[in-house]
C-alpha cells in the first residue's frame, strides 16, 4: 500500500520502517508502516481503522523468538514494546500491559517479596509474546501464574483465562488466530523473602549469560524434543559451527543460531531447515520450530 493510504490512516506511523532494527536477531525487512502506540486506547483505534480499510494487521512484542522475513511486513505493523509498559500491583495480583519486559516484572516482584516470576529474568521479552507462546525457563512457565489475559478479538475485548487459551508447551491457541491481540495479563503471586528471590534471579541470570552467546540471536531456535533438548541434539549430530551465509549455530550453544553480521532470513530459514534435515538423518529426532515466522520472502 504505498499510495498514500496509510500514510492518511496513520499519520503518527513510520514508514518503509527496516525492522531489523527492531528484532533481537537484527535480521527483518521493512514494514509499509509501523506504529508504536501509547496506550491501549490508541491500539484499539488503530486495529479498528485498519478492520475498515482492510489493512492486514501484524503485532510485534520486544522483537525475540521471532523472525520477519526479507520483504517485510505488508500493511500495519503495530509494536508494543516500546510504551504498552503500564504495570499496577494489587496484593497478590500484578496486572501488565503487554509491552511490559519480563525480566523487569521478574525484578520489581521479586524487591516486594512476591514470588512467582522469578523464570521471566531469563526472557527477554514482552508480556504479549509471553502469553502468545507461554514462555517459561528454569523449571516454571507462564501458564503456571496467569490468572488472565485481555484478548483483542474480532473487534472485541474478551477476557480468556489459561484454559481458554490452550496455553501448552510454548504454545497457545493465539498461534490459530494472528489478528487475535493481547492488550494485558494479570498473574498470580505468593509472599517469599525478597532476598532470596533476588538471590534466585541473581542464579538465572548468571546461568543465563554463562550459556548464552553474545551476538544477536532470535533465543532458542527449536523447542525441546520429548525427554531431550535440542541444543544437546543438535550438537550431538555435530552441527555446531554450520553456517549459511551470515547465520552460524553457535558454538556457546548450539540452539542458538546468531547473526555474525548482515544475515538475512533466508539465511536463517536454510539453516534451520538444514539442521532439522542433519538431525533427522543422523539421529532420527524430529525438530520443531520454536521461533515465529512473519512477513514476505
Amino acid at each position: 500500500m504505498h499510495d498514500g493510504t496509510l500514510q492518511r490512516l496513520f499519520p503518527a506511523a513510520k514508514f518503509d520502517e527496516p525492522l531489523r532494527r527492531y528484532t533481537a536477531w537484527k535480521i527483518g525487512g521493512p514494514a509499509d508502516a509501523l506504529l508504536e502506540p501509547s496506550s491501549i486506547q490508541e491500539l484499539l483505534s488503530a486495529v479498528e481503522l485498519a478492520g475498515e480499510h482492510g489493512v492486514p494487521v501484524t503485532v510485534l512484542g520486544g522483537g525475540t523468538n521471532v523472525l520477519v522475513r526479507d520483504g517485510g511486513i505488508r500493511g500495519l505493523t503495530i509494536r508494543l514494546a516500546k510504551s504498552l509498559r503500564g504495570v499496577k500491583l494489587s496484593g497478590e495480583t500484578l496486572v501488565a500491559e503487554a509491552g511490559a519486559l519480563y525480566p523487569v516484572l521478574a525484578n520489581m516482584t521479586a524487591s516486594r517479596g512476591l514470588a512467582g516470576l522469578e523464570f521471566a529474568t531469563g526472557i527477554p521479552g514482552t508480556v504479549g509474546g509471553a502469553v502468545f507462546m507461554n514462555a517459561g525457563a528454569y523449571g516454571s512457565e507462564t501458564a503456571r501464574v496467569l490468572l488472565w489475559a485481555d484478548i483483542l478479538r474480532d473487534g472485541r475485548v474478551v477476557r480468556m483465562g489459561p484454559e481458554e487459551l490452550g496455553l501448552s508447551y510454548r504454545r497457545s491457541i493465539l498461534h490459530d488466530h494472528p489478528g487475535w491481540v493481547v492488550l494485558r495479563a494479570a498473574y498470580r503471586l505468593h509472599p517469599g523473602d525478597p532476598e532470596d528471590l533476588r538471590e534466585r534471579i541473581r542464579e538465572f541470570r548468571a546461568l543465563r549469560m554463562n550459556g548464552s552467546p553474545n551476538r544477536p540471536s532470535c533465543g532458542s531456535t527449536f523447542k525441546r524434543p520429548p525427554g531431550d533438548f535440542p541444543g544437546r541434539v543438535i550438537e550431538a549430530a555435530g552441527l555446531k559451527g554450520l553456517r549459511v551465509g551470515q547465520i552460524e549455530v553457535s558454538t556457546v550453544h548450539a540452539n542458538y543460531f546468531v547473526n555474525l553480521g548482515g544475515g538475512t532470513a533466508s539465511d536463517a530459514l536454510r539453516l534451520m531447515e538444514l539442521v532439522r534435515e542433519r538431525v533427522r538423518e543422523r539421529l532420527g529426532v524430529e525438530l520443531e520450530p520454536e521461533v515465529r515466522v512473519v512477513g514476505e520472502p
